[in-house]
């Protein structure tokens, strides 16, 4: 407990106090400490016999040592070293940029819950609570934090049992085994209760400094917003079955991302409560929310290098996910009417049956050859009948949808009851 609320008081104070960059520093933009009053008067406090004063009437004063006094115009700031300057990036743009969009947005009649999945990551989670303290008490807003504990096996439901001592709003689900990303996320949205919901990984991997340009982008009229890891910090066999992953889906579900299993998303409340994931569907949450007419898009967002701990991620998930696909895209489009799809292969397959034997035919006549004993000729027989069965499961499943007293998921927007 004491080692927590010492990396809390730590966490708060200042990143950089009495900061300065020196003169031979803007070249390699390095930061050094600025020199204490009684280490004024040596080598940092002068500068070729001239000591820097305070500038008078938009001028620079400079005092010699004989008290002489010389003005020179104050030079514009150089663009070039803010440009180049990796670090100055780093520490002052980027953290000016997030402060002006938490000033800018106007949350103070809004709620934000925050929830985070996790499985054996007891490492990481004082630094990640930490981190989505100062980010939400930036936005001026409630919050919340839930913490889903998939059956950890380590001391990771202990941490969050002491964060929760220090701070009451971070919360937590723990499972009694594991059930999987899906099942947590499941649960966290049925216990949030703020109008943006946000969702991360518990790896730090993902920033908690991206989660005020996710909500800029909700108030655009976005319904969810997916994170891009634009530059990612993942291993090889991860990154690019992920990229034939995102490419296939966006072919296929008629949504262009870039990213679909990035865990840094957010949502209005709509979504989470109209959107229902089980097995490894978590990954296609943007897809099943867009086939449910939601507004989907996008934005970068930095991605960093796993710091604690090994993925868990394995090219079985990578099979899995593909089955997956195929039963978003059925229990979306053809729930209802499944002789749009077995309708649809029942036809190609016949007309495929079909063509082969009629070519074989007309081969009997021309050329008078056989074909009873060509191996072709099973193969188009057998597209045939496949053909003919896939349009009769077709008929079967309409008949069963049609008698069937369960009615559609209609997810109303508005609605307009005003007597006149």
């Amino acid at each position: 407990m004491e080692e927590l609320h010492q990396t809390v008081k730590t966490a708060e104070k200042p990143l950089q106090e009495n900061v300065e960059l020196t003169g031979n520093e803007k070249n390699n933009g390095t930061f050094k400490p600025a020199e204490t009053e009684n280490k004024s008067k040596g080598k940092s406090g002068y500068k070729n016999g001239f000591k820097n004063s305070k500038s008078k009437n938009g001028k620079k004063v400079i005092v010699n040592q004989q008290n002489k006094e010389t003005t020179q115009e104050q030079k514009p700031q150089n663009k070039k070293y803010f440009r180049k300057n990796p670090n100055h990036r780093r520490f002052f743009s980027r953290d000016n940029r997030q402060n002006q969009q938490s000033q800018q947005l106007n949350l103070s009649n809004k709620s934000i819950s925050v929830i985070v999945p996790l499985y054996n990551e007891e490492e990481s989670l004082v630094e990640l609570s930490v981190a989505l303290k100062k980010v939400l008490d930036s936005l001026r807003c409630n919050w919340e934090v839930w913490f889903i504990d998939d059956g950890s096996t380590d001391e990771s439901f202990k941490k969050i049992q002491e964060i929760n001592r220090v701070n009451s709003r971070f919360k937590c689900l723990k499972f009694k085994r594991n059930y999987g990303k899906s099942a947590a996320l499941q649960e966290g949205f049925k216990a949030a209760k703020g109008d943006y919901v946000i969702t991360m990984d518990a790896d730090l991997q993902d920033d908690p400094e991206e989660i005020p340009a996710l909500i800029a982008k909700l108030n655009e009229g976005f319904d969810l917003v997916s994170g891009w890891k634009k530059v990612r910090h993942d291993p090889f066999i991860k990154k690019h079955t992920s990229k034939l992953f995102n490419g296939v889906t966006s072919m296929m579900v008629g949504l262009k991302l870039h990213d679909y299993n990035c865990g840094l998303k957010a949502y209005v409340r709509d979504v989470v409560k109209n959107v229902r994931v089980y097995g490894e569907m978590h990954r296609y949450i943007p897809a099943l929310a867009h086939l449910s007419g939601f507004r989907v898009t996008e934005i970068a967002v930095t991605h960093h290098e796993r710091k604690y701990g090994k993925t868990k991620y394995g090219l079985s998930r990578f099979f899995n996910g593909l089955f997956d696909l195929i039963t978003v895209l059925f229990t979306t489009k053809y729930i209802k009417r499944p002789l749009h799809l077995f309708g649809f292969l029942g036809v190609l397959s016949s007309f495929a049956g079909f063509c082969i034997i009629a070519y074989l035919t007309i081969l009997k006549f021309v050329e008078s050859t056989p074909i009873s004993g060509r191996p072709l000729f099973f193969v188009g027989i057998l597209m045939a009948i496949v053909g003919v069965q896939f349009f009769s499961i077709g008929l079967i499943g309409e008949m069963i949808t049609k008698t069937s007293a369960d009615t559609e998921n209609v997810i109303i927007e508005q609605t307009i009851n005003k007597n006149t």
